[in-house]
């Protein structure tokens, strides 16, 4: 789900919105002291009041490790591809390295949320961090690609741990008061380690090795731990949820199976092969029977009924649309900007600031532009910027001037951030009030898995296309190795660089093919963006009409906040596959800010 504070105006909705769910249920706790079945750990009011904003500090911590993480890995995939100084990691392989981690984390999010709030946040959190913790010193010393993909499946099972407590934390430890505060300080330390991360990765890659991009998690998830265990109170819910075990598997075997079908056929570059087709049908009833199943039980992990309201489905396949062409874009941009362009690590990590600019100007008059014109014109405007960011890209080549890109960057960013706010509110606005968590668990769900999908599909069309356009102009290598050096960019040009003088051409040649594979996939996907602006345009709801006026009492008012409540869904939170599912929008402590977008699943 989506933790969002947008502006003044949507801040001051923020706190009515927040002090519903404290009343409810779900965010009931045992962990104030005086109250029966008082978890260890517990603090008394006074002590977690006198450190409330230190317990803020540790949570922040705890999540900037997650953050980083994600952001980071994208600049990183060239040097991981690299047969010297890397893993030789293939192309397939490195979206394996992405998408194992995204798929572990977004099918066991909601599920370690219910384990928290049955066993204790504090406890569950602790448990993720230093299950983190110990994932990254593997990926960071891993031997083979193979190993460093089990290792961030085991990364997506630490942060699916760490991200549903933290902000179920805050809702223990702050009053309805200070509480949009409090969020807005972790939003803004999420932005600001999402603006980071990429520039920390490239200047670790300039100095160290590809595994130090990794590393750095270890220090702060022990910090975190160390913290936590101290400063951090238990908390757990009175009446948990109740665990959906066959959902979960279904749901992660069936994506596994049709990404595994998907990445496969682009490798293979046969698409009508048994092996393909068949993991790809087999994926698909297993998927069919997740829903067939989710839709029969009390307590799913993802309520498809919500579904059957168009508005709802629109919403989330607009945000779906936005993270897909997201992720294929930063797949295939870290390549141009360092194996095409020449650019270092770190160079490559600063050009994506106009990125977070365009997300950052755009996400906070997102609900004055909803205000005025309509979520459906806001979000298929939008989507139209995001396709033609994609258009964009279709523009570059090997020598086109770097503004170019940068100007392409900028109106991703605004796609993305007009987008993100009104289609999330809008799925929060259909889910009753008391199932805000199927709400969240849609929304984040709609984001990893566009994020999956974006990487196996778009980046097998890269890779197909690239290895079709390059092949003809192989003759200069001998034939045993031919096959190998096709399997990126990366390989193409350590080959080339042991053929000496002759080996020119073929750099040039793998630049141009690459370039044309960017172009191919850049179509697709701008093509997707329009049609889901067509979607949107059909679907989704216009203008809202005006409210009426209070009532005495406070109801008609009360019932004017939940209508539009734009502001912030508390329960957890992930910062998403890879640094493309996560978008940022900004935050401040005064409240008087723009928008910070983090994937994640409320409690």
């Amino acid at each position: 789900m989506t933790y969002r504070i947008d502006s003044n105006f949507a801040v001051g909705r923020a706190a009515a919105v927040i002090s519903q769910h404290a009343t409810s249920s779900r965010h009931n706790t045992a962990g104030r002291t005086g109250l029966p079945g008082e978890p260890k750990g517990s603090m008394d009011p006074q002590t977690i009041q006198r450190r409330r904003w230190v317990i803020l500090s540790v949570l922040i911590i705890s999540l900037t490790a997650i953050v980083l993480d994600n952001t980071v890995l994208n600049i990183a995939l060239k040097t991981i591809s690299e047969p010297r100084g890397g893993l030789g990691a293939s192309q397939s392989q490195l979206e394996w390295a992405i998408n194992s981690y995204t798929l572990v984390f977004a099918g066991l999010l909601f599920t370690f949320g219910v384990i928290g709030d049955r066993i204790g946040r504090k406890r569950m959190l602790m448990i993720g961090m230093a299950m983190f913790g110990l994932a990254s010193l593997l990926s960071s010393y891993a031997q083979t690609p193979t190993e460093l993909i089990l290792a961030r499946a085991l990364m997506g099972l630490g942060g699916a741990a760490v991200m549903p407590q933290t902000l179920s934390i805050i809702t223990t430890v702050f009053d309805p008061r200070e509480r949009p505060r409090a969020i807005g300080i972790w939003a803004g330390a999420v932005g600001v380690a999402i603006a980071a991360g990429p520039i920390a990765g490239g200047l670790l890659l300039d100095h160290f090795w590809w595994g130090s991009v990794f590393l750095i998690n270890v220090p702060l998830t022990a910090v975190g731990v160390i913290a936590a265990a101290f400063l951090v109170p238990e908390s757990r819910s009175r009446q948990p949820g109740r665990i959906d075990y066959l959902g979960v598997l279904l749901s992660i075997a069936g994506l596994v199976l049709v990404v595994f079908g998907i990445i496969q056929g682009g490798d293979s570059g046969s698409w009508l092969s048994l092996g393909v087709l068949g993991q790809l049908v087999a994926g698909l009833a297993v998927l069919a029977a997740f829903g067939w199943y989710e839709s029969r039980i009390e307590h799913p992990s993802l309520d498809v009924r919500l579904f059957r309201d168009p508005r709802l489905s629109s919403a989330a396949g607009a945000i779906a649309l936005v993270f897909f062409a997201l992720a294929g874009a930063f797949f295939f941009i870290s390549f141009y900007l360092q194996n095409v362009r020449g650019y270092s690590p770190l160079h490559a990590g600063l050009l994506t600031i106009p990125l977070a600019a365009g997300q950052l100007l755009c996400a906070s008059r997102s609900p004055i532009m909803v205000r005025r014109f309509g979520a459906k014109a806001v979000c298929a405007t939008g989507l139209l910027l995001v396709a033609v960011a994609m258009a964009g890209y279709y523009l570059l080549g090997t020598a086109s001037p770097i503004w170019v890109l940068e100007v392409t960057f900028f109106i991703q960013g605004a796609g993305m951030g007009s987008v993100m706010p009104p289609a999330t509110e809008l799925v929060m606005s259909v889910v009753p009030r008391d199932r805000g968590g199927a709400g969240s668990a849609i929304t984040n769900i709609s984001r990893q898995v566009a994020v999956a999908l974006g990487v196996a599909v778009l980046g097998s069309v890269l890779a197909q296309a690239y290895r079709a356009q390059l092949a003809p102009r192989l003759t200069v290598l001998p034939a045993a190795a031919r096959n190998s050096a096709t399997a990126s960019i990366a390989a193409t040009q350590a080959a080339a660089q042991h053929l000496g003088p002759s080996g020119r051409s073929l750099l040039t040649a793998a630049d141009q093919s690459f370039v044309h594979a960017m172009h191919l996939t850049s179509v697709i996907s701008c093509v997707i963006a329009v049609l889901g602006a067509v979607t949107v345009t059909i679907w989704m709801p216009g203008r809202r009409p005006a409210l009426p006026p209070a009532a005495p009492g406070g109801v008609a008012a009360g019932t004017a906040a939940r209508r539009n409540a734009t502001a912030v869904r508390v329960g957890g939170a992930a910062a998403g596959s890879n640094a493309t599912a996560v978008r940022v929008g900004g935050a401040a402590a005064d409240g008087g800010t723009a928008a910070a977008e983090v994937a994640g699943a409320e409690r």
